[in-house]
């Protein structure tokens, strides 16, 4: 990615923020917005000035990062940097794509950082009129850029800090550093839908379904939890004939 990703960092512990400023000053794909150990302060800038990324500390006063983190552009992503990893977890439900742990070293921001340039490449292209089924995105693979055709995705799964795309046009998988949460916003979503904390699917490829709500698609099969229930249901419902 040519253009650099412009980033503000919200961080109540002015050391922190410090140490932040140091290590975007050093990282030739990241411009330096502003910084703020207020995260009230903060509010207005981060929706004025839309950035790429948000470095948000959780646990501070008056509004903590997971209240921030729901008030900001959709566009905005957030890495989370924090002494407690118990709020690992929820860091994900709120279109986090890192989670760093305080003390934070170099090399784990520079790996945050190559995530986010990676989710910003891998956004599907739909200018000029393109339709959802002709989108494509890239996917770094082994080190290199694959462009893969969203049409050729049968579904994907999730494995840690990995993801699996699994295409009609593969024999094996396409492995990229990206979450689940990601991959979920990529994705159109008249085409594909989220039916396990794992597992997204291509609606249209699915060839069906039985009495156990598991989903027959490719040479998978994926049970619907019971949290993706009630939309893919709803999904049957539309398609079935009355």
């Amino acid at each position: 990615m040519e253009e650099k990703l412009s980033c503000i960092i919200v961080d109540d512990e002015p050391l922190a923020v410090k140490l932040l400023e140091s290590f975007v000053a050093k990282t030739p794909d990241l411009q330096l917005i502003g910084s703020f150990t207020d995260s009230v302060e903060a509010i207005n800038t981060v929706k004025e000035q839309r950035p790429n990324l948000l470095f948000l500390d959780i646990q501070m006063p008056d509004l903590n990062g997971m209240e921030l983190a729901h008030m900001i552009p959709a566009e905005t992503r957030i890495i989370f940097t924090t002494a407690f990893k118990e709020y690992a977890f929820e860091s994900y439900e709120v279109r986090a794509l890192d989670f760093l742990l305080k003390p934070i070293r170099y090399n784990k921001f520079i790996a945050a950082v190559e995530k986010a340039r990676e989710w910003y490449l891998s956004r599907p292209s739909q200018r000029g009129g393109v339709s959802a089924g002709e989108s494509s995105l890239f996917l770094k693979v082994d080190g290199e850029y694959r462009q893969i055709s969203v049409a050729d995705i049968l579904y994907v799964a999730g494995m840690k800090d990995y993801v699996m795309f699994y295409l009609d046009s593969e024999r094996r998988p396409l492995v990229t550093h990206l979450t689940m949460k990601a991959v979920e916003e990529m994705l159109p979503p008249q085409q594909f839908m989220r039916v396990h904390r794992s597992f997204i699917v291509c609606l249209d490829k699915i060839r069906k379904v039985d009495r156990n709500d598991c989903i027959y698609i490719g040479d998978e099969i994926i049970h619907v939890t019971e949290a993706y229930l009630g939309n893919f249901q709803q999904f049957l419902y539309s398609r079935t004939r009355k």
